[in-house]
């Protein structure tokens, strides 16, 4: 089986094939994992998953330190303060590169994986699937599986160009790390709203890290690869911006490869063609929900036990798989819509209201709680 991307899903999914009794091959357009990254939160069906595979210790001791989110208005004054949930039952925060490193390692003895290449051609006939690389030799293999993120190759291969499968939810991401130095207290994560506009600093674990999360038209024959057109859109769209937008933009411009890309969710009818499948994002993602990687680890499982318990029959395994799992990611993504509404609202009477309920939580929030104290016996 050869499975394309080693970012969250295809890791997971190596390391189960593997203890059902397969070897599979890996394959990663990168050459290396990377390093930093946005904090995701694992949570829901994906715990149990990560503590069969014996990995929850350590994304305990990997999550990230914030404690708090601070919510400030467009001039930078703070409005509300939240506590983040800190039950490990509930849900783990860790950057998504740690997250990758530990999958990475714990099916690193158990399939082959192959960095600096990625797939050019597939070709499937009833008994196999031939696969041409970019570097490598041709190779044949039972079944593939995209697990290569939104924009899967595999996908755009098998099932038609991306445009046929995403939704552009005219809205924008992008990161960029920081020096330590540059955040005050190591445990709160502040967040400036303003029209059409979010500005995230996550204290992370060792880096901290900006996100910018905007709405914007759609670039003039917008290229994600062209890293100074980046920079220009972010810097178009936080130039009136206040509290420390000119600093984090300047941050942005610095770096030699700021991640950006447009929000977008991924939807198909069918997420398997003959013998390859999609998993992940590549199948489904759900933009601002948080829930990638969550989705992934869980669906790298359900993939897997459809398999295990469908060995001569990859069709029936596809199908199982897909109605099972289908119906965790189409709950989350009918949320995306409402949530965007809230997270960036597009004027300012809406980040008014979006405020006042935010004060309001907040206060809720922060109110002592009220003792009784027993009355001392006389």
């Amino acid at each position: 089986m050869l499975i394309v991307g080693a970012g969250v899903a295809g890791p997971a999914l190596a390391h189960w094939i593997a203890r059902f009794g397969w070897r599979p091959t890996v394959v990663e357009r990168s050459k290396e994992l990377r390093s930093g990254g946005s904090a995701v939160v694992l949570r829901g069906s994906a715990l149990p998953v990560a503590d069969e595979m014996g990995i929850s210790p350590r994304l305990r001791e990997l999550r990230t330190r914030a404690t708090h989110v601070s919510l400030l208005d467009a001039g930078g004054r703070r409005i509300a303060r939240f506590p983040l949930n800190s039950d490990p039952a509930r849900g783990v925060e860790v950057t998504r590169s740690d997250l990758s490193a530990v999958l990475n390692r714990r099916a690193a003895d158990d399939a082959e994986f192959v960095f600096d290449d990625t797939i050019t051609a597939i070709e499937q006939d009833e008994s196999g699937v031939d696969v041409t690389f970019r570097r490598a030799a041709p190779r044949r293999f039972d079944l593939v599986i995209g697990a290569d993120g939104i924009h899967s190759a595999v996908r755009r291969l098998v099932f038609g160009p991306e445009q046929g499968f995403t939704t552009d939810l005219g809205m924008y991401g992008a990161t960029v790390p920081l020096a330590p130095g540059a955040i005050n207290d190591p445990n709160d994560m502040i967040v400036l709203g303003a029209p059409g506009r979010m500005l995230a600093l996550h204290p992370s674990r060792d880096t901290p890290l900006v996100n910018f999360t905007f709405r914007a038209a759609p670039a003039h024959e917008y290229d994600r690869h062209d890293v100074a057109l980046r920079k220009q859109i972010v810097a178009e769209a936080y130039a009136d911006t206040g509290w420390r937008a000119p600093e984090f933009i300047a941050a942005y411009q610095e770096h030699p490869a700021p991640y950006f890309d447009p929000l977008t969710n991924v939807r198909l009818a069918k997420w398997s063609r003959g013998r390859v499948a999609l998993l992940g994002d590549a199948a489904s993602a759900a933009a601002l929900l948080g829930d990638g990687s969550s989705m992934a680890i869980a669906g790298a499982h359900v993939l897997s036990q459809a398999l295990a318990a469908h060995p001569d029959d990859h069709a029936r395994a596809f199908r199982v798989y897909e109605a099972k799992h289908r119906r965790e990611v189409e709950k989350r993504q009918r949320r995306v819509s409402l949530l965007a509404s809230f997270m960036v609202p597009r004027t300012r009477y809406g980040l008014a209201v979006r405020n006042a309920v935010a004060r309001a939580a907040g206060f809720r929030h922060s109110r002592p709680t009220q003792h009784t104290e027993p009355a001392s016996a006389a």
